[in-house]
């Protein structure tokens, strides 16, 4: 592991223990605290560039007080011209940004962004109120502007400061005002969602071992047989699916033990987004919680759903929220695939500017056509015995999808990402583009088919009416 990587897990595996102090504290000391704990990792970590985030939080302040209707969209295009100039620094003579620095900056601009909507949620449903003299229905609102304080309490929570999960502020301000932490399940869920860290992390540090990344990048690699270039790409991923499953997992951790999160069951509760319907608690039954809210992972989903369009949704939950109620409803683009290329296209420039990200996310629209073109054309058609055989060399596909845009997404650079690509014949954009037609093809024979039924059963209609009028004579 890296010296960057073990500080990840000190920070991770610390954050575990001092969550269930916070259960104990007020809310006004909660909030302090936990702001002065992110606040000190940050500057431990991130040194001057700490500077960053605290410009990018004063910025989006400044938007909010001055213009909430035009919050949403001024804070989108103010954080992610940020992370612009953020990634470019050194072009300004400035020293380059730690890695902590970045990890910060992303988790930051999730959250000023939402923050924005929510102020300009709660300013709009005040002037129905006003003018309707009823209190609307709305779920997760804030019942309050926040402060400038506030504000900076919530972007330097030491919860998820720098893995995630992403949380709005109302589940911030949720976690403040739990009116019995102590009482919340906390040792149960918590170890829940280590038991298998330390199984991630072993198979991370042994398959790693074997099958390093930098490896693809040498001539001696491109001088193997094609089996064993493709095979490569299974393990890469194999690896990079371990190491943020333990991450993610031990950051739930580290928020399950501080209560952050934690709804009633009947809330119904989003990752990502919190609460999807209005509850209220009932003092006669004893109430079950969960922390879907701050779920960042379903490991399981992830490596056995069918569908490419299904295995984002289980990936990084909370950032896939985000990415589907702020950048996938305002895309410039009605089709379904043309919308998830805006949405990659955003979520790869979140990520940074190497050209890997986007060839990596780009990619997804495509093999979306392809499974969309496919399960049209021939699944629809098919019996249940044909249908599941249909999936389960969907879901092989599938993983062997993942596997290739994973490797743009680690080796980062556009001549690396081609070059392995290339060294695998491009097979997986070639599958993709041959599903597409022949899907397509099929359907341009039913239509054909369709015409040619229609136009017989026309014919047959004009003989008949024939010979009905040579019998009237």
């Amino acid at each position: 592991m890296s010296p960057d990587e073990l500080v990840y897990l000190g920070i991770l595996a610390a954050s575990i223990p001092v969550g269930f102090l916070f259960r104990y504290l007020s809310p006004p000391v909660k909030q302090g605290a936990a702001l002065l704990l992110g606040l000190s990792i940050a500057i431990a970590t991130c040194h001057i560039h700490t500077l960053h985030s605290l410009v990018t939080v004063i910025g989006t302040w400044i938007i909010i007080k001055s213009s909430w209707r035009h919050a949403p969209a001024l804070s989108l295009t103010w954080t992610f011209l940020y992370l612009l100039f953020f990634r470019l620094v050194t072009w300004f003579g400035l020293p380059p940004p730690t890695p902590f620095a970045n990890a910060i900056q992303l988790l930051l601009t999730l959250k000023m962004v939402s923050l924005a909507n929510e102020v300009h949620s709660f300013h709009t449903e005040k002037k129905k109120d006003v003018s309707s003299f009823a209190k609307s229905p709305v779920i997760g609102g804030l019942s309050q502007e926040p402060s400038l304080y506030d504000i900076l309490s919530y972007s330097y929570c030491y919860a998820g400061i720098m893995t995630g999960p992403f949380f709005r502020f109302q589940t911030y301000v949720d976690w403040l005002r739990q009116p019995r932490p102590q009482v919340l399940p906390g040792w149960v869920p918590c170890l829940q969602r280590l038991k298998l860290v330390p199984v991630y992390g072993a198979l991370f540090l042994a398959v790693n071992s074997v099958f390093p990344l930098a490896y693809v990048r040498t001539e001696e690699f491109l001088d193997q047989n094609f089996f064993f270039r493709l095979f490569y790409m299974i393990a890469v991923f194999f690896v990079f699916r371990m190491r943020f499953y333990a991450a993610w997992c031990g950051a739930e951790a580290g928020c399950i033990s501080a209560g952050l999160g934690c709804y009633p069951e009947k809330a119904l509760s989003k990752p990502g987004g919190g609460p999807t319907v209005n509850y209220s608690p009932d003092p006669t039954a004893e109430e079950k919680y969960d922390f879907k809210t701050i779920q960042n992972i379903d490991c399981y989903n992830t490596d056995f759903c069918v569908k490419v369009r299904h295995g984002m949704r289980y990936w990084n939950m909370t950032v896939q929220w985000w990415l589907h109620h702020y950048i996938y409803p305002n895309a410039p683009f009605k089709a379904y695939a043309l919308r998830a290329g805006w949405t990659m296209f955003i979520s790869a420039y979140w990520h940074g500017l190497h050209v890997g990200y986007y060839l990596s996310f780009l990619t997804i629209p495509l093999c979306i056509a392809a499974e969309s073109a496919m399960e049209a054309s021939v699944r629809a058609k098919l019996g249940p015995l044909g249908q599941n055989i249909f999936d389960w060399v969907h879901w092989f596909l599938k993983m062997r999808a993942y596997d290739y845009m994973c490797m743009g997404f680690v080796l980062l650079k556009a001549s690396d990402t081609i070059n392995y690509w290339m060294s695998i014949y491009f097979v997986m954009h070639i599958i993709a583009v041959c599903c597409i037609i022949f899907g397509r093809a099929l359907k341009m024979g039913e239509r054909e088919e369709r015409r040619g039924h229609k136009e017989e059963k026309r014919e047959g209609e004009k003989i008949e009416n024939v010979k009905t009028g040579e019998k009237t004579d």
